[in-house]
């Protein structure tokens, strides 16, 4: 009877949890179908938010500039995060507990003081470059910055978890130090690089802060074009578009489930 209550409770407690994770997004999926354009009543089912946001070059350009950034700035944070979680993990305990902590400082710190460093940074550059302003250049450097300690901090844990006797074997038997690394230990911290690569994609998709900071005029993403609507009002367009988001990160997430739990299958021992 105990164990039962105590069963109750904890899908209780997780039922909630998830409605009050969910339940705004269910509306908002609901909302991009709903006819009318009040929040509150119900018009009928309809697509057409759907066509209108495909036939808006302003929301099709920010969604444009937000991929493209975040795809770019992904690319560069688990390129340069990669490198230096390498770099970490050969230094000596005392000086890599230093520089794991400088790493985790842009994460503790708060957004507003990163982004205001950055423009203050970048109108110190236009000073030395009079021909440098504000705009995609600026945002895809400020998100590669802001997004390699989350690379670190996931690579970081896979290289703990490799041999160096592996590595050294390899370059033993022949193999160079860059042949070693492509041939031993990339396929060793690859997981980790995914994960980085996907944090840091889902960092940039997501910033409003650094990017209202340092994007100049003339560029809108996503964010910034949603903040700029709410002072006249959401359109319902943007409820389709978040509703298509949503639906594609859900769908991406299932598929690198489905192929985790495939590779933990072949990986276990047949009998």
């Amino acid at each position: 009877m105990v164990n039962a209550i105590k069963k109750f409770i904890q899908k209780f407690y997780l039922g909630i949890m998830l409605l009050f994770l969910y339940a705004p997004i269910l509306i908002l999926i609901v909302l991009s179908f709903n006819k009318s354009k009040s929040r509150s009543k119900w018009g009928g089912f309809t697509l057409d938010w759907y066509r209108s946001l495909f036939e808006s070059s302003d929301l099709l350009t920010a969604l444009y500039n937000t991929l493209l950034i975040a795809l770019l700035s992904a690319l560069g944070a688990t390129l340069l995060g990669t490198m230096g979680a390498i770099a970490i993990n050969r230094m000596r305990k005392s000086t890599r507990t230093i520089m794991m902590s400088i790493t985790n400082i842009p994460m503790l710190n708060a957004e507003i003081v990163t982004a205001i460093s950055l423009m203050l940074l970048f109108i110190a550059v236009r000073e030395f470059i009079p021909n440098f302003q504000l705009g995609f250049l600026s945002v895809l450097v400020s998100h590669i910055t802001f997004n390699i300690p989350y690379v670190i901090l996931s690579v970081s844990p896979k290289l703990k978890q490799t041999d160096r006797s592996t590595y050294e074997a390899a370059m033993d038997l022949g193999a160079s130090p860059i042949m070693a690394f492509f041939k031993v230990v990339l396929p060793d911290i690859m997981p980790g690089i995914l994960s980085g690569f996907l944090l840091a994609f889902t960092m940039s998709l997501d910033d409003f802060v650094i990017t209202h900071f340092t994007k100049g005029p003339g560029l809108d993403t996503l964010s910034t074009k949603i903040y700029a609507e709410t002072r006249k009002g959401i359109q319902p367009e943007i409820y389709a578009l978040s509703t298509i988001l949503f639906g594609a990160v859900f769908l991406l997430l299932v598929l690198v489930n489905l192929r985790k739990d495939k590779n933990q299958a072949d990986a276990k021992p047949r009998r």
